[in-house]
């Protein structure tokens, strides 16, 4: 378990229309960090064949839910500034959800910061285009994927000295991520920052979709995952909405990433049909690499079998009903006893042609 995620416990914070709200307790934050879970987040991020502008679409429900409930909480007002990382931050249907909740944009501002990867490791990011205004006392809101987490740093670090070196301030942000564990640490760590130069500066309120993920360390059991760039659940916090949609499809928690590439799935779709297909091609040709069972275990976060306390503990639902996180707790053992009859390369076989017939439909 992540060092800043040890002691802490989901909490039930509200459900505002579709959208399940839970903030994350028991830490010592200097923000405020929720999950939030909506059928259309849970569908696109277990389902790579949701691509194109149906992954923009899939996103408006939570986005729009929660800034309602924000609003609702007077933990934003009536007005902000959004500011676009592309091109994965191009995803974020902020604009459109802030017009639907009364918030009235007043800049909307960019920088491009994109990672260099050269064989499956990041090796630098390139900052290429920024268009940047610097009003005082803004609430700043924005919605990118973090992984390692240094693009974004790269990012606010850039804005922090842009803003001060214009005059401007900046009173708040709200930031939006399909995200790992890392945005937590490197919060913790901006925030001073912050501070530092506008000490009237309240925080950060960060909301993940479905789940605080991880990002691989290494190259997993099948000796394919990209390290700092893979999602998946081990050391993370899933929503137990999202654990029980992915676990009632028999291959979902199998796939390569949680969203893999977010800027190509949505505008470069030939590159992430690529990049599926790889992954499953590959792991057809590793299958005898690995057992299922590890497998299984590095997917699931833990070693099967656990007991109930300790599955609780470890996915932080200590907190929660316990009447359903029992069923659900049931309901997980229950997807882990059928995997013993699998075959990882049946799996493939079945994902390889649902995707080619996915995206086949997607072209006509």
């Amino acid at each position: 378990m992540q060092p800043y995620l040890e002691n802490t416990y989901l909490q039930p914070a509200g459900h505002h229309k579709g959208t399940d709200i839970y903030r994350l307790e028991g830490g010592n934050f200097s923000n405020r960090y929720f999950i939030i879970s909506n059928q259309g987040t849970r569908h696109l991020l277990a389902s790579p064949e949701v691509i194109g502008y149906d992954s923009y679409l899939a996103m408006c429900g939570a986005t729009g839910d929660m800034l309602g409930w924000l609003r609702q909480q007077n933990a934003i007002g009536d007005e902000a500034d959004i500011m676009t990382i592309l091109r994965g931050g191009l995803n974020y249907p902020l604009e459109e959800c802030c017009y639907r909740n009364g918030i009235r944009i007043n800049n909307m501002d960019f920088v491009s910061c994109e990672r260099v990867i050269r064989n499956n490791q990041i090796t630098g990011l390139d900052i290429r285009y920024t268009k940047l205004r610097a009003p005082k006392d803004i609430t700043l809101m924005i919605g990118d994927i973090i992984a390692s987490g240094e693009t974004l740093a790269r990012c606010i670090r850039y804005i922090i000295a842009e803003f001060k070196r214009l005059g401007g301030s900046i009173r708040r942000m709200v930031f939006f991520t399909i995200g790992g564990t890392r945005a937590i640490e490197l919060f913790e760590e901006l925030t001073p920052e912050f501070r530092f130069h506008w000490p009237e500066f309240e925080g950060i309120t960060c909301i993940f979709y479905e789940g605080i993920f991880s990002a691989y360390q290494d190259k997993g059991v099948t000796g394919i995952s990209w390290p700092q760039i893979d999602f998946f659940w081990k050391d993370g916090v899933i929503s137990p909405e999202f654990r029980r949609y992915v676990l009632s499809d028999d291959d979902a928690l199998f796939e390569k990433c949680i969203i893999y590439d977010g800027g190509a799935r949505r505008y470069e779709i030939p590159d992430h049909f690529h990049e599926v297909t790889e992954y499953w091609e590959e792991i057809k040709k590793v299958a005898d690499n690995f057992t299922f069972k590890d497998f299984l275990d590095e997917k699931l976060g833990y070693p099967t079998p656990v007991g109930f306390d300790d599955w609780l503990r470890l996915n932080h639902y200590q907190k929660l009903d316990g009447k359903q996180m029992n069923e659900l707790y049931i309901f997980e053992r229950e997807f882990a006893s059928r995997c013993e009859d699998l075959s990882i390369r049946q799996i493939a076989d079945r994902r390889l042609s649902e995707f080619r017939a996915a995206l086949k439909s997607y072209s006509k």
